[in-house]
């Protein structure tokens, strides 16, 4: 099993305006943000743009806010960890304080969050299905929605090494490409379903199975270490 969780590491904590002892309280006992958690965390949300709205829970008196990172584009899951294309920018927010809203609405362990109005728009998938199997091991993960959509990314990239990328340029590409992440059926066990939607506008050749098969070619190489 991996680790279920960073402690906190006081090398490179970011502790705001914050200094002395009370900056170095914050390095030595403060929750990390990097995974998503209670008070928000690094969601790395694709849907998360302009306009967006989160409502997120405050869980101790004089609680502060902070934001970030910027992602240019990203697809669902971020499969690659940093395969987002990450940019230099600004966020412009205004925040508003519902006195007593975690009561009010039911929002007592994570954010509510309403999708902006300039999202990734396509209208044309094709889409690669996972379920929760690993076939390496032959091994059956119950109701294991991960271990779908792994099965199903790890589809998508088998399909783009058809058209000649390779195996290291098809996994950036979905990390970094406006793909669409699905948990399609946790219903029927042991197996769940994910899926993943890829959008074909952004190839500029056609990336639909035909009957004539795929048009290979070379289409370079990314920078891989040894």
């Amino acid at each position: 099993m991996p680790a279920l969780a960073l402690p906190p590491l006081a090398a490179g904590a970011l502790a705001g305006t914050a200094d002395g002892d009370t900056a170095s309280r914050i390095a030595a006992e403060g929750a990390r943000t990097v995974p998503a958690r209670e008070n928000g965390g690094n969601h790395d949300i694709k849907n998360f743009t302009r306009g967006s709205r989160v409502f997120y829970p405050v869980l101790v008196p004089g609680a502060l806010l902070s934001g970030g990172d910027l992602h240019f584009s990203q697809g669902d899951g971020e499969i690659t960890f940093c395969g987002a294309i990450e940019m230099g920018g600004y966020i412009d927010l205004h925040v508003d304080l519902i006195k007593g809203g975690m009561e009010k609405y039911g929002v007592t362990t994570n954010p509510i969050f309403m999708p902006g109005n300039v999202p990734p728009q396509y209208t044309e998938f094709i889409s690669f299905v996972g379920i929760s199997v690993d076939h390496d091991t032959d091994t059956n993960h119950y109701l294991d929605a991960t271990m779908a959509y792994r099965n199903a990314c790890l589809n998508a990239v088998d399909y783009l090494t058809t058209f000649g990328y390779s195996g290291e340029q098809a996994y950036l590409l979905l990390g970094s490409a406006p793909i669409e992440g699905r948990i399609s059926g946790v219903v029927d066990i042991p197996n769940a379903c994910s899926t993943l939607y890829l959008p074909t506008a952004i190839f500029d050749f056609d990336i639909k199975p035909t009957a004539e098969g795929p048009r290979k070619a070379d289409r370079g190489q990314c920078a891989v270490t040894s």
